[in-house]
């Protein structure tokens, strides 16, 4: 052979080389999403529920405690977790076909999604379940389980809540675990974490329950006596000093209202449904951390599990999520694995889309362009070190929430206002905004309010009372 190529054969064989084992020392990514999980968490303090899968991750874990969504439902929430990108920014308020997020706007055509990213940087990825609205894009995942449609089983008759635009009803259904799509989306993430692997791969699981209707077997509705559920904090008089679009944006008159469920003796069984999903699809997170940690890939293996926004259940007078309150707005987050502290919680406000760039930075690959999302490695490295950066929530066309650990402040786009001091004021009860003195608290956190609001993307939709059917026509691209 000549020397020349020998030359250049040797330079080749090295870089492979080098590639090769530095994708192999990369750790591997195991993503849990669950839908509509708020904080009724054993390990996050809540005094009922029983979810023991969860708790061991949050003690072999780091907990962020006040982690907030960047839009209270679904679709948005993450698109915005696999774009980096803040609903403002891609017109994205509502639902929107996982195969029309790359398309909506140039902000989205220059970034590169979660996965797509990860591919590209040598990653093998996999996903099943719930993970973008409906299940992922076409193609972005190398192996994809699908996910089963829609989030039945349904009962041919409900329990006790039929109205039309929503699946809210709580009731002990199907007979079976193995009649629940979780179930076998659990089995399928067990069997992909007993393979092995020729590259780091990074498997997204997504979960149904705690999703409405809250159907799941009788044995986990025996897991909780309703004459022991403790309610969540109720003010009669809360909505009275909220603004008249606060009011508007709010009007959901096909979920329960507290009122109603105090008034049918409905609210602990409501609270009983939504628990007993919780510990259903916790026995099924359980499944796949009890596979990864039997497998080979245990020591090398980061674990991010996450929700999607929170949810009210009782909370301002509502069973449902969609609003800019800390009942809705506040989802768990955890990181676990190597190099992450155990047993450590951060009680700083951070954001739900800080998950890509922070998978990035824990992966050691190159910071990911084009996203406005920041890393929370450095909090995830240390987590008391001091962290000022507030977190923003967006709930349609201009209207935000500024969430830091002293004050919530709510801007809406007639210029209306909500301020809450949540340190003395948890419950975010008594609204701050017109009394005199904190004004000056306005101002500064008003600095942080997205300058970009694009118009609704012609792709995205939402159409559930007045407010959102004028606003999309009015405001739309």
């Amino acid at each position: 052979m000549p020397q020349k190529y020998l030359l250049l054969f040797l330079i080749s064989f090295c870089l492979s080389s080098t590639i090769g084992k530095s994708q192999q020392n990369r750790p591997n990514i195991l993503m849990i999403a669950v839908d509509d999980l708020n904080n009724f968490v054993g390990g996050m303090g809540h005094p009922d529920a029983i979810t023991p899968n969860m708790d061991k991750l949050i003690k072999n874990g780091l907990l962020f405690t006040k982690a907030q969504c960047q839009s209270p439902m679904c679709s948005p929430s993450r698109t915005a977790i696999m774009t980096g990108l803040r609903p403002s920014t891609t017109g994205i308020y509502g639902f929107i076909d996982d195969n029309d997020i790359k398309e909506t706007n140039k902000a989205t055509k220059d970034a590169k999604m979660m996965h797509q990213y990860f591919k590209e940087h040598g990653y093998y990825t996999m996903g099943i379940g719930k993970i973008y609205h409906k299940h992922a894009p076409k193609h972005i995942f190398d192996e994809s389980g699908g996910r089963a449609n829609g989030f039945g089983p349904y009962a041919t008759q409900n329990f006790h809540w039929d109205k039309k635009r929503t699946s809210t009803d709580w009731g002990p259904f199907p007979a079976e675990d193995k009649q629940m799509p979780d179930y076998h989306t659990a089995a399928w993430a067990a069997e992909r974490l007993n393979r092995t692997y020729d590259q780091p791969f990074f498997l997204s699981v997504g979960f149904l329950r705690p999703h409405v209707p809250w159907y799941v077997p009788k044995k986990w509705f025996d897991l909780y006596d309703t004459a022991k559920l403790t309610l969540p904090p109720y003010l009669e008089t809360d909505r009275e000093d909220l603004p008249p679009i606060a009011l508007e944006i709010d009007d959901l008159p096909m979920m329960p209202t507290t009122e109603w469920a105090l008034a049918n003796g409905q609210w602990k069984n409501i609270l009983q449904g939504y628990l007993a999903s919780v510990s259903f699809v916790d026995h099924y997170i359980g499944k796949v951390l009890k596979t990864l940690e039997q497998s080979p890939h245990a020591k090398n293996t980061i674990v991010v599990l996450w929700s999607d926004h929170g949810y009210r259940l009782g909370e301002k007078n509502t069973f449902a999520k969609v609003a800019l309150w800390n009942s809705a707005t506040a989802a768990p987050l955890i990181y676990a694995g190597p190099g992450i502290p155990k047993g450590e919680k951060v009680k700083t406000p951070v954001e739900l889309f800080s998950i890509y760039p922070t998978l990035a930075d824990l992966a050691k690959l190159p910071k990911p362009k084009n996203i406005e999302a920041e890393s929370i490695y450095p909090l995830v490295k240390n987590p008391k070190l001091k962290w000022d950066k507030p977190a923003i929530v967006t709930w349609a066309r201009n209207n935000h929430a500024i969430v830091t650990k002293e004050y919530r402040y709510i801007h809406y786009e007639d210029g209306a206002e909500e301020l809450y001091a949540v340190e003395e004021d948890p419950n975010e009860w008594y609204n701050l905004a017109d009394r005199q003195g904190y004004e000056g608290i306005k101002k500064r956190l008003a600095q942080y309010l997205p300058k970009t609001n694009v118009k609704w993307a012609k792709a995205s939709k939402y159409d559930n009372n007045d407010y959102f059917i004028k606003q999309k026509i009015e405001q739309s691209e």
